[in-house]
């Protein structure tokens, strides 16, 4: 079976309008129609999120010789069956030692490690790229970040929702929809608050 066809079945299995998928992979309703078409092919990073949403490998995704019966459908009863809640994906990259306890990486899945020089102390920096399908994952980030002027000061990490820019703080946890500028604003002035400089708030929408 084909990438192309395994997409629409586990979209439609799970739920999903090609819109939803649409918003979830941040693309445009086309380019689903493109790869349920077998016109075009998803990104790595769009694969990943979709590994994820579906609870199935990429290579189950892009090998035609695996099959994904194993995935579960929904059951329906009649017109007024409820749908499975649409499953919540943060994504976005967080600093391991801005952890005050490491039980956070529990809840996520790893996709990269970085190690960036800091030129400073610590002298490294070590960057964890994510994606996490747990519903209250900002509430757990914002227990377990550090704030302390000893230690670095007010630490946070960054990450997104679909079309929600969430920047979390110990005990704090601001948000903002992306696109909406005067939202941004509030955030970012929040942030100032916090003693994050303008050149820290360049995250990645």
């Amino acid at each position: 079976m084909k990438l192309s066809e395994k997409i629409q079945i586990l979209r439609k299995d799970n739920g999903y309008s090609q819109e939803d998928l649409a918003v979830i992979c941040n693309v445009s309703r086309q380019s689903i129609s493109k790869w349920e078409a077998d016109i075009a092919l998803p990104e790595t990073e769009k694969l990943i999120i979709l590994s994820n949403l579906f609870q199935v490998t990429v290579d189950v995704l892009l090998k035609d010789e695996l099959s994904i019966n194993g995935t579960k459908e929904i059951n329906t009863c009649g017109n007024n069956a409820i749908k499975k809640e649409h499953a919540k994906l943060f994504e976005g990259a967080l600093i391991k030692e801005s952890l005050e306890d490491e039980k956070l990486l529990d809840y996520i899945r790893v996709h990269k490690i970085e190690l960036w020089n800091t030129g400073g102390v610590p002298k490294y920096w070590t960057v964890i790229f994510f994606t996490s399908d747990v519903p209250n994952f900002p509430e757990l980030a914002s227990k377990v970040l550090i704030a302390d002027p000893c230690r670095g000061g007010n630490w946070f990490v960054d990450f997104k929702c679909n079309n929600t820019k969430f920047v979390v703080f110990k005990n704090k946890i601001l948000k903002y929809t992306i696109g909406n500028e005067e939202e941004k604003a509030i955030v970012c002035n929040e942030c100032r608050k916090q003693g994050i400089s303008d050149n820290e708030m360049n995250w990645n929408e």
